[in-house]
């Protein structure tokens, strides 16, 4: 799906992952225009927050869903974000 917001509004993109193991990792990716994927964060099963950019990984208590916010992201942080597990 996509979403958009305006620079400087908080943004959050959700995942679904069902079918999730005990020991898959949650990673999230972003690819900016013109380069490859940038890994931003990955989580076995906690929330972190991010430092570039700014913002939080969240995940479910059940690790079906995860979900990545952007606070205050600015017109660089316009991308193609991507949640994976494995």
């Amino acid at each position: 799906p996509s979403a958009e917001t305006t620079e400087g509004s908080d943004i959050t993109m959700n995942c679904s992952h069902p079918d999730i193991r005990s020991y898959d990792l949650i990673l999230w990716y972003r690819q900016l225009p013109g380069q490859g994927l940038a890994l931003l964060v990955t989580s076995l099963e906690e929330s972190k927050d991010l430092g570039d950019p700014p913002g939080q990984l969240w995940v479910a208590s059940d690790r079906r869903s995860s979900a990545l916010r952007l606070y205050a992201p600015r017109r660089g942080d316009a991308a193609v974000y991507y949640c994976a597990v494995g």
